[in-house]
């Protein structure tokens, strides 16, 4: 069987972006048959070893029967399309919120702590322990900035490669729509 997650899989795409992407497109499927239920066929004609252009018209043949027109289809495929921009909208935004707990707020604790420290410099010789501890926090908050900002930075790339990677997949569905319908 042809699942949501392979009809959209490709090398090199991250593995939980690619299943959290795929699980929006299920759970938006439309009623009845359009783009969504197309790919699976063309996929598994396509596994069968028909060559492409064979799989899509055989595809398309089986869903005319039940009414879909290539306009329907291309136009269900935008619908799609737009379940994936969402998606990728909701990310940017969750993405934004973890940069300002994780990074922005530390920064922030970062300047805190520097400012601290310039006011102590003119009573250095009491306050050479404290200033000491702040410099040690200031260590640990930078080391875990830079962490969190790679691994931030790392999922929003793994994530808009997948993203991209689906959104061409389905260009190249409606291109092959146009060329082959």
């Amino acid at each position: 069987m042809v699942t949501t997650k392979s009809l959209f899989a490709a090398e090199g795409l991250d593995e939980r972006s690619l299943e959290f992407l795929s699980n929006a497109i299920e759970k938006n499927n439309l009623p009845g048959f359009d783009y969504f239920e197309f790919k699976r066929a063309v996929a598994a004609l396509l596994q069968m070893n028909l060559d492409e252009p064979t799989a899509y018209k055989s595809a398309f043949a089986t869903a005319a029967t039940v009414g879909l027109t290539k306009e329907k289809l291309i136009e269900t495929a935008g619908y799609y399309r737009e379940v994936l921009l969402k998606e990728k909208n909701q990310f940017d935004k969750a993405l934004d919120t973890q940069n300002a707990t994780k990074v922005t707020s530390k920064e922030q604790e970062i300047k805190r702590l520097r400012d601290q420290i310039e006011r102590h410099k003119a009573e250095i010789v009491r306050l050479q322990d404290e200033m000491a501890g702040y410099l040690n926090q200031i260590d640990q908050a930078e080391t875990s900035v830079k962490m969190e900002a790679e691994k931030l930075e790392k999922t929003k790339a793994s994530f808009e490669r997948t993203h991209q990677s689906l959104l061409l997949q389905i260009d190249k569905d409606v291109e092959s729509m146009h060329k082959y319908l």
